[in-house]
């Protein structure tokens, strides 16, 4: 039986700034707790050691990596906390050299000490951790998690896996290519989004994910709306200068509004000429990836690192291309791009680390590109057309961040996705389906085999490209 992946586990609200290195680790942090209680020896811990392997230790100072497995372990929930929050739990781990173990009991925690970045690779996957409790008996209790982009975390063991899934699955329409969900669409006569809200409600009722993609869409508005009201450097010692307030400001001009939703109708009222649109769509991806950089609250779309391509795609398609849209389009939007995202990561990859940035941002730009070619009227063949066009125009696309920052060339790249994701839709609106070339499901296979060929210097391990080309002292 196929596995069956929710728009929830592809679209989940979490912190910044990498999905597969902080978000991950910080639920593989949360999982080991909650391993420790099912075992009833939480409360006889007194020293846990976590071990960080491959890219998770090359490139994890920068993506926050440690920060992030102090607060699971500290209990804290990466789609709840308050951000101002972090910060202030962070130093007084450091200070008092001690952790408060799941929010439950106080232990000696020394960060530079307890947690190990182990340049070696496990064999399984390139993001692997491993957490050791250590018992006032003299015991150890010891569990491997492996982050495989995302936020999704698995453990090699997955003895009850396939169990699990035929639990999970019961999806009247379960889908593990492009061209069965193709077949499902004609052979049904509903769009992508009416298969995959079919599938959804299987799960959840329609009031549910009602309410659950509205607020993914709401923390992408206010994601957007902090980003390009918030100046100055972002942290990480690149020193990168926000750039989406002087863009906002430039583009806004002396319009009057204070929410996030006002704030989206005064943007409906300014010129669009084509320059413009270009900026107003580079200016809501900087703004997400600018908050993600500085650790701020984010959706996964699919990963962190990609954040901010489909919200800027959305956006575009709300305040350029259709002024009357709401719900209903912002509904329709994520269910395609939920579902056209967990394609990719059926049949490919959507870690950085496994795959390069093709993972990413190619990823998010195929999203984009399919939800958006669906709101203005494409048929679900050219819908999979225009995810094709987006993924096959990032293919081999390397991930190389200076420093092992989510900064630099990560934040323009979700501007670069989001521009591409447009040009695809409006590609496929005008192009007939039979005359495609290339299917999406050898584009998906393809990107497969070109990450498995890809050297591991590319692969998020700032090992190579212009992680080593331009190093910190330049900046």
């Amino acid at each position: 039986m196929e596995e069956c992946i929710s728009v929830f586990d592809m679209l989940k609200i979490g912190v910044g700034p990498s999905s597969s290195h902080t978000l991950g680790p910080w639920r593989a942090a949360e999982r080991f707790l909650e391993e420790l209680r099912n075992q009833n020896i939480l409360a006889t811990v007194n020293r846990v050691q976590i071990d960080l392997y491959g890219s998770l230790s090359l490139t994890g100072k920068g993506h926050a990596t440690d920060l992030a497995v102090m607060l699971g372990l500290s209990g804290q929930d990466p789609e709840y906390i308050p951000i101002q929050n972090i910060d202030s739990i962070i130093k007084t781990i450091q200070s008092k050299n001690e952790i408060n173990l799941g929010n439950s009991q106080i232990i000696p925690f020394h960060f530079l000490q307890d947690i190990i970045f182990n340049r070696n690779f496990l064999p399984y996957h390139a993001n692997g951790m491993t957490f050791t409790a250590y018992m006032l008996d003299g015991s150890n209790y010891e569990s491997t998690f492996y982050s495989i982009g995302g936020g999704f975390v698995i453990k090699e063991e997955r003895a009850n896996a396939k169990q699990k899934i035929q639990i999970k699955c019961a999806f009247p329409y379960p889908i593990e290519k492009a061209a069965e969900l193709l077949e499902y669409c004609v052979n049904e006569n509903k769009s992508i989004s009416e298969i995959v809200l079919e599938n959804e409600k299987s799960m959840r009722t329609e009031a549910e994910i009602d309410h659950e993609l509205t607020r993914i869409w709401n923390t992408m508005l206010e994601c957007m709306y902090i980003g390009c009201h918030s100046e100055g450097i972002l942290p990480g010692g690149l020193n990168v200068r926000r750039r989406a307030f002087d863009m906002h400001q430039n583009l806004i001009g002396l319009a009057n509004y204070d929410t996030p939703q006002t704030w989206l109708e005064e943007i409906r009222k300014t010129e669009v000429k084509f320059r413009q649109i270009l900026k107003w769509v580079s200016c809501f991806a900087l703004a997400v990836n600018e908050v993600n950089a500085a650790l701020g609250r984010v959706v996964t779309a699919p990963t962190n690192g990609s954040a901010g391509v489909i919200p800027a795609v959305l956006m575009y398609y709300l305040v350029i291309e259709n002024h009357a849209a709401g719900p209903k389009e912002i509904k329709q939007f994520l269910l395609v791009a939920g579902e056209i995202g967990s394609i990719f990561k059926k049949g490919s990859t959507i870690s950085a680390a496994m795959g390069g940035c093709q993972a990413e941002i190619g990823v998010s730009s195929a999203m984009a590109a399919a939800s958006l070619c669906e709101l203005m009227g494409g048929t679900p063949a050219q819908v999979l057309m225009a995810a094709e066009i987006a993924m096959e125009h990032h293919l081999g696309l390397t991930c190389d961040p200076i420093g092992g920052l989510v900064q630099i060339p990560c934040i323009e790249r979700n501007t670069m996705g989001a521009i591409k994701a447009i040009n695809a839709a409006e590609l496929a609106l005008e192009t007939d389906p039979k005359n495609a070339k290339v299917p999406l499901d050898k584009v998906v296979d393809t990107m497969w085999h070109t990450a498995k060929d890809m050297n591991n210097k590319y692969k998020e391990t700032s090992e190579g490209g212009l992680a080593i080309a331009v190093n910190m002292a330049d900046c």
